[in-house]
């Protein structure tokens, strides 16, 4: 299941404390990130050993800084706490799936 959080620590304490998870920055105006949603969404529900957290933009200026976010969608990926990789833009499935070590 993708958790919608829009608090700074709640994500930075989930991020220390999982160990996969996937931020998904995204907004509801951009439509590479509505084409997007539906793929993360099967990624949770498909492979719950991931952590999903979704972050709308406009909600949480704060952590979309924090990543460097300048576009949107935004994957961020982290394995124990560690950042192992942040790519933007769409992506299809298979490409999700090896985003995340799949």
């Amino acid at each position: 299941m993708v958790k919608h959080l829009s608090d700074k620590n709640e994500v930075l304490s989930l991020i220390s404390n999982s160990p996969r998870l996937l931020l998904d920055f995204h907004a509801t105006w951009c439509g590479p990130c509505k084409m997007l949603t539906p793929l993360v969404e099967q990624l949770a529900e498909e492979h719950p050993e991931i952590e999903v957290i979704a972050v709308d933009v406009d909600k949480s200026p704060e952590l979309a800084a924090l990543y460097e976010v300048f576009s949107v969608p935004t994957l961020v990926y982290f394995e124990k706490g560690e950042k192992v990789r942040q790519q933007a833009g769409y992506r299809p499935y298979p490409s999700l799936l090896n985003f995340v070590n799949l």
